[in-house]
């Protein structure tokens, strides 16, 4: 009951999320942080990542190892492609970024409460819940859910890859990325995550991972956007035929 109260209130809060976006909010941080007109203090971008991504691999893991022995293999594997994820943004992702950038607290604490939430919704309703694989159908979204899951997994951490590698000088200003998906959308690595989650969903078929997949689209899908018409003001030799967000469409 819990999970999926917690689950409805996260379709909620994307909803609110995706309405305040499109509306011209925009996170203070980052490209943006000079927007802000309060005096907010900032956390090292390498710990925040590191701190607000934890959750999301630690309560999981916790339970994919107190319960392996019990657990179906197909939940087994949904959690260990979930851990898979947080195990590159809580531990790897953290040692590679570049720069002195730091993360607003506000943005830093509200990220640590999500990663938190939505860790323990993921982890209890599939070390509880069964997905049960009966049917060709079944399989079927299994194998169409883990594929687009590792392909969006893919498309992300290269699109970071690309995105880091701009500062490869170590100056903190920005550049148009190129490479990658990055040649049909200004949101490659927002792209990348959302296909990553759709799969997660797909694969498993559940309302804990189908909240996360859909808040995930109406966080990142706006922000693609910005970025593009961010990218588009700042640079007079912006590509014309790259799309925000979804190649060839939008």
């Amino acid at each position: 009951m819990v999970v999926e109260m917690l689950s409805y209130g996260m379709l909620i809060s994307g909803a609110v999320t995706f309405i305040v976006l499109i509306s011209g909010f925009k996170a203070t941080y980052g490209r943006y942080s000079q927007q802000s007109h309060l005096p907010v203090p900032f956390i090292p971008a390498k710990w925040a990542w590191f701190i607000q991504e934890l959750p999301s691999l630690y309560i999981p893991l916790h339970y994919l190892i107190n319960g392996i022995s019990d657990l179906p293999f197909i939940n087994v594997f949904i959690l260990i492609l979930f851990c898979s994820h947080y195990l590159n943004r809580a531990l790897i992702y953290p040692l590679l970024i570049k720069g002195n950038t730091g993360t607003p607290a506000h943005i830093f604490l509200l990220a640590f409460l999500f990663c938190t939430f939505n860790g323990y919704m993921q982890a209890i309703w599939h070390s509880r819940n069964a997905v049960y694989i009966e049917s060709l159908k079944d399989i079927v979204f299994c194998f169409i859910g883990t594929l687009t899951f590792i392909i969006g997994m893919m498309i992300n951490i290269t699109s970071d890859s690309i995105l880091r590698n701009l500062r490869q000088d170590g100056k903190s200003g920005y550049k148009i990325p190129y490479g990658g998906l990055f040649k049909y959308v200004s949101g490659a690595n927002f792209f990348g995550e959302c296909v990553e989650w759709t799969g997660y969903a797909l694969l498993t078929r559940t309302l804990p991972a189908f909240a996360f997949a859909f808040f995930t689209l109406c966080n990142l899908a706006p922000r693609a956007y910005q970025h593009h018409r961010w990218y588009q003001e700042k640079f007079d030799s912006y590509p014309k035929d790259r799309k925000a967000f979804i190649p060839f469409v939008i």
